[in-house]
């Protein structure tokens, strides 16, 4: 039976990150996926500039590069009337990127082979090993059994390591819009510039990508994807015009490949770490994908969780002692940018409040880099979203939008409970709790 100090399952943006720096720290790796590389996923791309930093200390930044990915360092934000143009700070360490995941997800199962891990695919896990205690043991796949110290899920949402251990949800919420997407070629703008919009009741993400590309998606009120299935691509093609900006900038453009979509989602945090198992980026936590946090939170956790499985591994009780650690971690960096995402990723078009807050932000002197730094975990977003400037913002709200006060007051209530209720759980850190 083969044995190993760490068995992955998942070679994508956590897994395959995991096993380059594990073994180059002379762990012995296997890293395990059920499908062959180069292959597709649900994503929205973008990756953060402190996630694109790790993929440099990894190696395949430059091999992206070379794909024709374009740095990201300009930023525009739009919603209905109110508009946020911005430079990436100075100080980052890196540019932004918006890179496919069937060129991203490769590169790094390339990465996780030359640093030494044995690398898998095609090869499906369909359960865990435990002994006699409970503990895990490694996994079984369809190959055979394979022991490890410790076993990581980093398979993502569907999670084979999460459903075999039990790990219970808990912070659930319902997913409030559908993204769909595809990708243009002959787009003349390959101007580092990421692009989110908001018009009415539909949302938008775009932006250059590898491949001499431009990925451009929209999303849709969960409650109107059926109706957009109906027709995908005429719903697709006439939803892209709604963004003026955007229609005229795929103008004279032709669409590369069919669009996608990712369904049936929503967000949770999960149990994520119990004797002789952890896991990582979407199996263990996943957030609404309107800031786009996934890939950099998957790249960051990487980073913790190879450090406290280095310095606890030979010690049984040691090493839970820090997965578990490393999941209170994970979740005190997750919480604050979880509500952000779910309270950005809300069906319906933008409220009289929100559009005001983005308004004040707008307008001030360092508002758009704050803005900025919130989204690259630089500053929380509490310090950005300030009761000060929450009141201010319901204050213009109220004045702008006399005939929307009934609204408005309802969506105050309801703002002034939801905080309530997430300092509350911060505090207590109660888990397994649903909303």
């Amino acid at each position: 039976m083969d044995e190993y100090d760490v068995a992955i399952v998942g070679a994508r943006c956590a897994g395959s990150p995991l096993a380059v720096l594990l073994a180059r720290r002379g762990l012995r790796v296997c890293l395990l996926d059920r499908v062959r590389f180069p292959h597709d996923t649900p994503s929205t791309h973008v990756i953060q500039p402190c996630g694109v930093q790790i993929l440099g200390e990894l190696g395949v930044l430059d091999r992206i590069l070379e794909t024709g990915t374009v740095p990201l360092d300009r930023f525009t934000l739009v919603n209905d009337d109110v508009r946020i143009d911005a430079l990436l700070p100075a100080d980052l360490a890196a540019p932004g990127l918006c890179v496919r995941r069937v060129t991203l997800d490769a590169l790094l199962v390339e990465a996780a082979a030359a640093a030494g891990a044995e690398v898998r695919t095609g090869c499906r896990v369909i359960g865990v090993l435990s002994d006699e205690t409970g503990r895990v043991t490694g996994v079984d796949t369809e190959q055979g059994p394979i022991r490890a110290a410790v076993t990581v899920g980093a398979d993502g949402r569907h999670s084979i390591i999460a459903a075999s251990v039990g790990a219970a949800e808990y912070l659930v919420t319902a997913p409030g819009r559908m993204p769909a997407w595809a990708y243009f070629a002959d787009v003349s703008d390959r101007e580092g510039r990421l692009r989110i919009g908001r018009n009415g009741d539909l949302a938008f993400l775009a932006g250059p990508t590898d491949g001499g590309l431009y990925m451009a998606g929209l999303a849709v009120d969960v409650t109107k994807a059926r109706a957009f299935h109906a027709d995908r691509e005429r719903h697709f093609a006439e939803g892209l015009t709604r963004w003026p900006e955007l229609a005229d900038l795929l103008a004279g453009s032709r669409r590369e490949g069919p669009v996608r979509v990712m369904t049936n989602w929503h967000g949770y945090f999960r149990e994520s770490a119990g004797p002789g198992w952890v896991l990582v980026g979407d199996a263990g936590q996943f957030k609404d994908f309107t800031p786009a946090q996934g890939i950099a939170d998957a790249l960051r956790q990487a980073v913790a969780l190879a450090e406290s499985i280095s310095a606890g591994l030979g010690q049984d009780a040691e090493l839970d002692a820090r997965l578990r650690r490393w999941w209170h971690w994970r979740d005190h960096d997750a919480y604050d940018m979880y509500w952000l995402a779910k309270d950005m990723g809300q069906a319906g078009p933008a409220s009289p409040l929100i559009t005001s807050m983005l308004r004040q932000i707008a307008g001030g002197e360092d508002g758009p880099q704050q803005l900025l730094r919130v989204l690259n975990h630089d500053m929380p977003p509490s310090r950005l979203f300030t009761t000060a400037r929450l009141l201010r913002a319901a204050a213009g709200a109220l004045r702008d939008q006399p005939r929307q006060i009934p609204a408005t007051l309802r969506e105050i209530i309801e703002a002034a409970r939801a905080e309530i209720y997430r300092t509350a759980y911060r505090r207590t850190d109660q888990r397994n709790r649903v909303v």
